[in-house]
């Protein structure tokens, strides 16, 4: 293995901020945190105690119930997709929370798994819009990471009120299905376990895993009782056309009977415990995960909440790579950009992080221009990093806090857009595992450039601090109101009602940039 020199970087937080600045950003995060942690309650709530409690008088386990026992005592699962259908509003005032399902990294018998699970608390675990969408994006990171996937199946099939959102399109339903059949071919274990209702789609779902467990209570089905009844006008049960009985005993397409909900999950537990194991031990060198001599947790007094302040880049690396031992690679070029290498979890892993503040221009030494931007040196600084890092085999670490590329005649001389293209297209065929995370804003085409969800990192996560968006908002202002502007960003209009619906939209910001120009032009936040 080459020679990777690592060196200590990072300083103690009370070096970097003051104690009380340090807690006051604590406490704003805080604020955010503990709003995302009411709306997570909120979602694992499903359709409330209610329907929890139909489930138990079933004999059965809700979703999460099934999630806590699968997985390892003691260990933590961690939820994806949580807020997907989140505040959406269908017709007859019906929700998805979750939209219907859940998605989560767990430990089962010591090894990474993804689990995805029908919530039978939400419309007996249909299929809502978007949640194949979820539940394929699911199945991509499991084919990423080649981790072990498990079904844990209870679905009554579409939510036939939005079945038009869900059913077709090239992300709809069915591919899901095609999902199974990549997973198969790339040798991914798929063990299903079939709960209760698994009609149509919920029916397929199971049927390409190489071990297909049913309660008595479980059935699969084509087309359920309902169906059959005004179909063929036969009074049938769903467990009598689809049941264990069925499809254990008699058309093969499930391998094993068990009585209850958690025999079933004793049975896949066992199974996983078959499996091979991972070989990152070997890939460690025998080195273990080793903590940042500086506590990830400081990074919550570390991140100004204004996202127009600066902060040390340096010490947001040296807060997450084991000993906060790093190797910066390129230092000498495009100064808005870090990259290096360092050892996360005692794997060897490419971090790319936006410096903050002021940067300097290689064309003119004595200026100065803003850090969190993209220009010529730090574009083809990172792509060349990505390609050396895909071809290497080391996992790729994006943290972003971007405001994208960088704009104006200049820009567009320097050819910003080829020297994109070719990050793009980097980061679009790379094949080693990446994993982008948001730290305080993630704007424009630098969002996509950096690995954004588009070009599908395995995970892309966010702090609460972060926003997303086409463009900041001041921004997004004077792009809106240009063309009732003049040069001095005066309103050309006389009209008084044109004037004063001006100053009432946007919740007042485009009246204040308007009725104060210089204050804006000041602040750099206009030209």
């Amino acid at each position: 293995m080459a020679f990777v020199p690592l060196v200590p970087i990072g300083e103690p937080l009370a070096r970097l901020v003051d104690a009380r600045m340090a807690e006051e950003q604590r406490a704003a995060l805080g604020a955010l945190e503990e709003r995302l942690r009411v709306r997570r309650r909120e979602v694992e709530a499903g359709w409330g105690p209610s329907y929890v409690d139909r489930v138990h008088k079933k004999g059965k386990l809700t979703a999460r119930e099934r999630l806590a026992r699968l997985a390892d005592p003691g260990t933590e699962t961690y939820e994806v997709g949580t807020f997907v259908n989140y505040g959406e509003v269908f017709p007859g005032d019906q929700r998805s929370p979750a939209a219907g399902v859940v998605t989560a990294f767990a430990r089962v018998e010591g090894r990474w798994c993804m689990v995805i699970a029908n919530d039978n608390t939400v419309a007996s675990g249909a299929w809502w819009p978007r949640t194949p969408e979820k539940i394929q994006r699911a199945q991509m990171m499991a084919l990423r990471l080649r981790l072990p996937t498990i079904y844990l199946v209870d679905c009554s099939g579409l939510f036939l009120p939005e079945q038009s959102k869900s059913f077709p399109g090239a992300r709809g339903a069915g591919h899901i299905f095609k999902m199974n059949s990549l997973l198969s071919a790339h040798g991914v274990p798929q063990i299903a376990g079939v709960f209760g209702d698994c009609i149509a789609g919920g029916g397929y779902m199971p049927i390409i895993s190489d071990r297909v467990y049913m309660t008595e209570q479980a059935y699969m089905v084509i087309a359920g009782a309902a169906l059959i009844k005004g179909a063929k006008s036969q009074k049938i049960t769903s467990l009598d056309i689809g049941g264990p009985e069925v499809h254990v005993h008699a058309s093969g397409c499930a391998d094993v009977r068990v009585p209850d909900d958690d025999t079933l999950l004793a049975c896949v537990r066992r199974d996983v415990a078959r499996l091979p194991s991972s070989g990152a031990d070997f890939y460690r060198g025998e080195l273990g995960e080793l903590a940042p001599r500086f506590a990830a947790s400081e990074l919550a007094g570390l991140l100004p909440v204004d996202h127009r302040e600066a902060y040390d880049a340096y010490q947001v690396i040296a807060r997450l790579v084991d000993q906060s031992l790093f190797w910066e690679v390129m230092p000498e070029v495009g100064e808005e950009m870090i990259c290096g290498v360092g050892r996360i979890g005692g794997l060897y892993a490419g971090l790319v992080i936006n410096r903050q503040g002021l940067v300097g221009d290689p064309d003119d030494p004595a200026r100065r221009r803003p850090g969190g931007i993209l220009y010529r040196g730090g574009i083809a600084k990172i792509a060349a990093f990505s390609r050396a890092c895909n071809d290497d085999g080391l996992p790729l670490v994006w943290l972003q806090d971007i405001s994208g590329f960088d704009i104006g005649r200049e820009a567009e001389a320097h050819g910003l857009l080829g020297y994109g293209s070719s990050l793009i297209y980097t980061n679009s065929t790379n094949t080693t595992p990446m994993f982008t995370v948001l730290l305080r804003k993630a704007s424009g085409a630098g969002y996509y450039a950096m690995s954004g969800l588009p070009y599908d990192p395995v995970v892309q996560l966010s702090t609460c601090l972060s926003r997303l968006s086409v463009m900041e908002g001041r921004t997004l202002a004077i792009a809106t109101y240009n063309t009732k502007l003049d040069d001095d960003f005066e309103i050309i209009t006389q009209d008084p009602e044109e004037r004063a619906k001006i100053f009432r939209d946007d919740n007042g910001f485009a009246g204040s940039l308007l009725n104060h120009p210089q204050q804006f032009l000041a602040l750099g936040l206009i030209d």
